[in-house]
């Protein structure tokens, strides 16, 4: 029964943080106990992230870190929501694990199979019949005096904010090092094309396909109107030096946080690697846009 398996050992990585009940309506222990034994039950060895098994007290799997499962296991399944694989992503792509998202969050961007229909959405994708989706990754730096103080990947955005209580910041902005602009501004996203439905969004950026190698340059609440979204080719090195403002920082998928001094650089390039999703078949983008925006609601 293995040997028909196109995924021999499978990770189970959750959503640990909470036990709650998520979209699904299990909660995350349950749910993962549940898929565990689907898997297992489709031929698959079934290993769990370390943290996970031990937020969840899931004792009775075979508990292996990160960096075992980039080297050993053939997929790697998700369990909660973006942030979840977010987080998962970035750490396991430089190992080429592919990754499946099951959806027990709200959004659902890349976390796309609902819980409720998990079984028959991964049968065939464990037999092999999936679309694959590669998406890019930055590296991102700050550098201070010459020497790099932080670094951090990101698959959404990296995003300099000014501080919660101070004004405007004054950013210098540069790209492949010609000089763009000085902007005053709450902050600036650079995001990739999956970062394009989070937070540059909100901010008034563009959609983009993630087949696109593109990134978007996208001010927060700017002082001069005219400054505008920008779509920039991602082999670019985007380059933000801190001018003027307090309390600044820099953040990669609002998970890794540096605080800024005046003549900081956080300097963007893209990433050698990228994070592979595996979709059903027959799965588009574009289907996944009319379902998370709610587009077509109310037409007949």
């Amino acid at each position: 029964m293995k040997s028909k398996n196109h995924f021999p050992q499978v990770a189970l990585i959750g959503k640990y943080q909470s036990t709650a009940s998520g979209a699904g309506g299990a909660s995350s222990r349950q749910a993962l106990d549940e898929i565990a034994h689907f898997l297992m039950d489709q031929g698959c060895d079934v290993v769990l992230e370390s943290e996970t098994a031990s937020n969840m007290g899931l004792s009775s799997y075979t508990a292996i870190d990160v960096t075992e499962i980039g080297k050993s296991c053939d997929l790697g399944l998700v369990v909660g929501g973006d942030g979840t694989m977010l987080g998962i992503g970035r750490q396991l792509a430089p190992y080429k694990v592919p990754l499946i998202g099951i959806n027990q969050g709200r959004l659902g961007f890349i976390t796309d199979i609902p819980f409720d229909n998990y079984k028959k959405t991964l049968k065939p994708m464990l037999a092999g019949a999936y679309e694959e989706d590669a998406r890019s990754l930055m590296h991102g730096r700050v550098m201070r005096d010459g020497e790099c103080v932080f670094t951090a990947l990101a698959m959404n955005d990296v995003v300099v904010n000014r501080g919660a209580t101070s004004g405007m910041v004054e950013l210098r902005v540069e790209v492949d090092g010609h000089f763009v602009a000085n902007q005053r501004a709450d902050g600036l996203i650079i995001c990739t094309p999956t970062g394009s439905t989070a937070y540059s969004l909100s901010a008034g950026g563009p959609l983009m396909h993630p087949a696109i190698d593109g990134w978007v340059m996208v001010p927060i609440a700017p002082h001069t109107l005219s400054n505008r979204p920008i779509v920039l080719a991602n082999a670019a090195e985007v380059a933000i030096e801190i001018v003027a403002g307090r309390d600044a920082s820099a953040n990669f998928d609002m998970q890794g946080l540096a605080s800024l001094m005046h003549g900081d650089r956080i300097v963007v390039t893209r990433s050698e690697h990228k994070v592979r999703f595996l979709h059903p078949k027959g799965w588009s983008y574009f289907d996944t846009l009319r379902q998370k925006m709610h587009w077509n609601e109310g037409v007949a």
